[in-house]
């Protein structure tokens, strides 16, 4: 049964819409680890990051001491065409589930890109405008990324170059085709117009592609073309800066009824959902205000978390970008083809990294068939279709709603729902023609791929 007075949709106003983005690192005592030069092995400077990234963008990257940062006017107004994203109540699913415990979600997906992507997307693509460029250049996994970039690119009018994993590529072609609508080149990574492509396909004939690689494909046009950046859709600080409007935007709305969840979960591939999620709310925990349970939930098949190890590493796997101390797998690790959704990423962002190094939140990982289990069940109960991503989280908070039943602890949950899954069809195909498979790497494959991490 509805309680009284709260809604199963909490909207803010329009003018409630953040007007600063709100950077954890400020509350951390301990920083996350520098960037290094991967020739020097010495912190990134500004200077050289903008040989890559958009000068402004660099300098949100290094930058671990202004808490508040103002968003541009020019990219409030283009929140508002999608902003404030409802925070929803789950009454159904509750209800299906016999428990007493309350869930809440972060509705990410009602914009075109379908997901929570466009949040850092139009940012960066407001500052490559600002700077003068022609054009970005980046990778995209299951291709949400991708898409928001392409659609931001669209309204600045600049040219978007983008590699997308070769698996993906081939699975989601009409994922591939909204990018296209959007103006945007996409190019199935590794590919032969590259250096670092075409020497992956000589060692790894039929490679069906990683992000690490296609983060490399990406950086060497964009170094290598004049006019033109390389923008990346997660793991930087830059990135969970841009996304902290989720967080931001979640506790206004919970704040209104008094409603204080108890433990917040978000899927976790690179981090920007989960690292936006939760900023507000792992802001108040560093500065010992208030505690709150957080879980990241990632794939079996991907775990940097739960089996990763957390030391220097290259962010792609052509070994050409700057090393960062992250939660990794080792930038040569390639998760296996039937991996259904995003979550493809071989380290994790150095913010929470940290933060989980630190044990200020857990982990857990969890295998695809379950995840696309929790889908359908949302699906049947919520009405809407969720993307794999976030069906990860979909999954973990239906294990934890479980857990209260069992206990009587009436629990409050908040999760993050990144966005749709109306591209991802082919999945959920093969998941109810009962040809989904799970699989996590075996602990040699592992070691095999972390031996070549640097040393120094």
């Amino acid at each position: 049964m509805q309680e009284k007075n709260i809604p199963t949709k909490i909207y803010l106003e329009e003018n409630e819409i953040p007007r600063y983005w709100y950077n954890v690192r400020a509350d951390m005592k301990e920083k996350p680890a520098p960037l290094l030069n991967p020739g020097t092995h010495q912190p990134m400077t500004v200077e050289e990051l903008s040989g890559v990234f958009c000068e402004e963008l660099a300098k949100q990257e290094l930058d671990d001491d202004t808490r508040l940062v103002e968003i541009p006017e020019e990219i409030r107004e283009l929140y508002k065409m999608y902003r404030p994203s409802p925070l929803m109540r789950a009454y159904r699913l509750e209800k299906y589930l016999k428990t007493p415990a309350k869930i809440y979600y972060k509705f990410e997906g009602n914009n075109t890109s379908g997901s929570h992507k466009l949040n850092s997307a139009l940012a960066q693509a407001y500052y490559a405008k600002k700077q003068g460029l022609k054009g970005v250049t980046t990778e995209t996994g299951a291709g949400q990324w991708g898409t928001a970039l392409a659609m931001a690119c669209s309204f600045f009018n600049l040219d978007c170059k983008v590699f997308m994993v070769k698996v993906s590529y081939e699975q989601k072609p009409f994922r591939r085709e909204v990018m296209r609508t959007y103006g945007a080149s996409v190019t199935p990574s590794p590919s032969t117009e590259t250096q670092v492509g075409r020497k992956l396909l000589e060692e790894f004939p039929g490679t069906t592609g990683s992000l690490g690689c296609a983060i490399s494909e990406a950086v060497e046009v964009a170094v290598g073309t004049e006019g033109y950046k390389y923008v990346l859709g997660s793991v930087l600080n830059q990135v969970l800066l841009h996304q902290s409007v989720i967080g931001l935007e979640a506790k206004t709305a919970l704040d209104k009824y008094g409603i204080v969840p108890d433990t917040i979960i978000g899927c976790a591939g690179g981090g920007s959902n989960l690292g936006g999620l939760i900023a507000p709310f792992m802001g108040e925990k560093l500065r010992g205000e208030r505690d709150y349970e957080i879980i990241a939930v990632e794939p079996a098949s991907c775990p940097s978390f739960t089996r990763g190890k957390f030391l220097y590493d290259f962010c792609d796997t052509g070994k050409v970008c700057p090393l960062a101390k992250m939660y990794t797998l080792g930038s040569g690790f390639i998760p296996s083809p039937n991996h259904a959704g995003g979550l493809r990423y071989h380290g994790m962002s150095g913010i929470l990294s940290e933060l989980y190094d630190k044990g200020y939140m857990n982990a857990t990982s969890v295998f695809q068939t379950e995840v696309f289990k929790a889908a359908e069940m949302f699906a049947r109960t919520e009405g809407i279709l969720p993307a794999p991503e976030s069906s990860h989280a979909i999954c973990a908070t239906i294990k934890e709603a479980e857990k209260c039943k069992e206990t009587g602890e009436e629990k409050t949950i908040l999760f993050g729902l990144t966005g749709t899954g109306y591209f991802d069809m082919t999945a959920y195909e093969a998941f109810h023609d009962g040809k989904m498979s799970d699989y996590a790497p075996t602990d040699e494959e592992l070691e095999k791929s972390l031996a070549q991490t640097p040393k120094f």
